[in-house]
This record gives C-alpha cells, structure tokens and sequence, in this order.
C-alpha cells in the first residue's frame, strides 16, 4: 500500500493548471458505447478510476486509440455485451461506482445490461434505486441474481416516459438521458441532476444526432431516435480540484494562480470560499489568490454562524465539503458543515482533532469547526486516507502542519487527482511517495 509522507509548514508558490472533469470523464466516456462511428475525447484525467474504465471499454472490445494520456479515440463498432456478464468484469466493476453508468448506453444500443453492486468511496450508502426504478419506467425488465451479484436488466422493449426521479442524482440523470436517446418516443425528465458534468453530456448527445432539450434545468425533454453519430468533446477543467487549490492556497498562506480555471463553470464555489475570508481574483479564466496571513469567516446578517451545506446544483457540491471544513481550521471565526448525503464522510473530522484542530463533530452529518486564528499550527500525525476528498483533506492538513505526515492508503486519492504529488512538489510542497 502506498504513502505520503508530507513535511510541513513551507508556503507554496505558482501555478497550478486542473485536470480534466473526473465525475464528467465517467459518464461522458461510459456514452461512446452508444455509436459505432469513433468518438475523439480529450482533457482526459490520468487517474485511476478514469483508466479503469477505458480498460474496462477495451476488454469490452471497444478500440482504443490513446493519442496521449489525455486524448483517446474510440470506436465502439465490435462490442462483446457478454464481458459484462463475465466475472472479470464484476470484480473489476465492483472498484468503481461509475461502471454503473454502462449500463444505459447498454440498454439503448443492445437492449440488455448487467450491473454489479456498487464500490467506490466508503461514505455511506449510496444506492441504485433511482437508476433501476427509471430503467423499469423505461420499459425495463430486471432482477436481481444473488448467485451472480448482478442486476440482470433487459431493454429490448425500451420507450419513452414521463419520469419523476426521487433525488437529483448526477449519475442517475446521465445514466437515464444516455437510455433515452435511442428510445422510442419522447422521455421527459422532472428534478433532473443539472450541474455542468450533466450539460457537457446532453450537448455531446446533441452533436452526434440526440434530440435533447431544457439542458441546464432540472426538466429534460428527450426525443429518441434511431442511430447515433460521431463527435469530438473536450471535458471541463474539475471544479473540484479549482476548489481544492483555492483551499489549500488559503491552508498554506500560499500565493497561487489556477490556470484556465473554467470560471463560467463554477457556480457558487468561489462565493462559498470566500464566505470564508479567502480573497479571490479572476485574471481572465484564471484565478488568483493572494498570500493571506490571515481570513476571517463571515457571520450572518443577525449575527448567527455561518453554515455551508451540500444541494443539488446550483447549490454548494458536497464534493468540496471535506476541503472547506479543513479550510476552515485555521479560520478566524467558526462555521457549521452540514453534509446532507452522505452519512461517514464528515467520519475523518478525528484525524483533524488529532492533529490539534478545534472540531465538535455533532453527529455523521455536522460538523462544528472552531478556527485557530493562526494561533497554533496543526501537528503531523500517521494517518489513513478514508475516500477521494477526505484523502486531499489531510493532505492539505498535512501541507499546513508542523513536521512529518504520513498519509497511507493513498490509492483513495489517485482515484480523483492525478499527479497529485508532482503537481505540488512544482509549487515547493515536500511529499514523497512512498
């Protein structure tokens, strides 16, 4: 198992350039399988569950054409459909939560699909129900073989439908839209997901023939049709990581410039960072942040503490939660996370403590972060990364702590960022992997 081993204390310096989209890489790569005709994709993250699932496409017979580590075309024009009924491809599936997303491309283009039961993060439960109850709307017949540890689904009779999702869900949306496109008839989608990973795909969908409509707002209207052509995307840069950079600037007292940030892209993110104290400056697509010796976090109108919870987009991603609670810590003033979704991911808030942050945590889903003001420097203790965001998390604590980190289980974190430790040794970080 590899480490981090992560000495402290050092302000960093530069420029830092975000990968490509991670949770838009998933979905936008699972839908080349619904044409034969090569689809060119580029800005693709080097991380491990993006490789995983273009390994999962090749042994799906899919021909890959890597032009670079962030440029691949493929060509869907000889699938094996079989290989997802395979036990290679329920253990190799069963590492990542996004090979769900298979399985509507699968539907509409060869009506029938296998799905596993989930892996990916440890965070809590995180359930199929929206994807299989649409499917079903859809026309879908499924059942679920114990014996196998699949989900067999069967499309071959796949219409359209008036469809009301229970939650938002990014992957549910994209999985329901990618079904829906070679459907007969019109689908019509209510309190659909609408962040920007979903418009990248409908206007990919739209490019090489679909008929979608009402992109970017949480009502999708989708005429089928019959066949699908092919179309050159380039993914967004990964909010996420803009996010997380802005943190660790503010952590580390550090001067860095987020090249080609996708601004337009962003939302709310850099207002909620700046509820913070943190001061932001847009150069063109980039964004600039200053040296802070100090931020102090904004109250309410009548006074009260400041709360930043997770929504569905437009609202706060719950992906950057972890990064703004551990922004947060040497913060002065105090603030509440409250994350909504997921019930263990606020679980890594001990390792913090131990490392002598001031958190009450209330319970699984809020957090009380009580700033240090400087006063005292976080301490580097051994720890283990739990998930994706948690892992960067204690990776910004450790950049801003006293002494040696060890962070172990590190696999968590170049699921999501790639290059991780040669990004920020470039900016003067002192990290070895080990």
């Amino acid at each position: 198992m590899n480490a981090f081993e992560v000495r402290g204390g050092k302000p960093l310096s530069g420029t830092i350039t975000p990968q490509g989209a991670k949770n838009e890489a998933l979905q936008i790569i699972s839908a080349v399988l619904l044409t034969a005709e090569p689809v060119t994709i580029t800005n693709i993250p080097d991380i491990l569950d993006v490789n995983l699932l273009i390994e999962l496409l090749g042994e799906m017979n899919v021909k890959l054409e890597r032009v670079s580590r962030d440029t691949c075309i493929f060509r869907a024009d000889d699938v094996n459909v079989d290989y997802l009924h395979s036990e290679d491809f329920r253990k190799k599936s069963g590492r990542l939560r996004g090979s769900v997303m298979l399985a509507g491309p699968m539907l509409a283009r060869f009506g029938k699909a296998f799905i596993p039961k989930p892996g990916g993060d440890k965070i809590g439960r995180r359930r199929l129900d929206t994807h299989i109850l649409a499917f079903e709307k859809l026309g879908t017949r499924f059942d679920y073989n114990a014996e196998d540890g699949f989900f067999h689904l069967d499309g071959t009779n796949l219409h359209g439908a008036d469809l009301l999702l229970d939650e938002p869900s990014v992957t549910g949306t994209a999985n329901i839209v990618m079904a829906a496109v070679r459907a007969k008839g019109t689908t019509t989608i209510y309190n659909a997901a609408c962040e920007p990973y979903i418009q990248q795909l409908c206007g990919m969908l739209n490019r090489m023939g679909a008929r979608i409509s009402g992109i970017s707002s949480n009502r999708l209207v989708i005429e089928g049709v019959d066949e699908l052509g092919g179309t050159t995307h380039r993914m967004l840069p990964d909010m996420i990581e803009v996010g997380s950079f802005i943190g660790l600037a503010a952590m580390t007292q550090s001067e860095i410039t987020i090249k080609d940030a996708g601004i337009e892209h962003l939302g709310i993110i850099p207002d909620k960072f700046r509820q913070l104290g943190i001061q932001l400056e847009y150069r063109g697509d980039d964004i600039y942040i200053p040296a802070q010796k100090e931020y102090t976090v904004q109250r309410y109108l009548d006074g009260g503490v400041l709360t930043i919870y997770d929504h569905p987009w437009p609202g706060f991603t719950p992906d950057l939660l972890s990064i703004v609670l551990v922004t947060a810590i040497q913060a002065t003033g105090s603030v509440l996370i409250h994350q909504k979704m997921f019930e263990s991911r606020l679980f890594f808030v001990d390792k913090l403590i131990d490392m002598g942050a001031q958190i009450i945590l209330c319970d699984p889903h809020r957090a009380v972060v009580i700033g240090l003001e400087r006063q005292q420097r976080l301490r580097g203790i051994t720890m283990s990364s739990p998930d994706i965001r948690a892992g960067v998390a204690l990776l910004i604590a450790a950049l801003s702590a006293e002494g040696k980190s060890v962070i172990q289980n590190i696999e968590q974190i170049d699921r999501g960022y790639q290059y991780i430790d040669q990004r920020l040794m470039a900016l003067g970080a002192d990290i070895k992997r080990l």
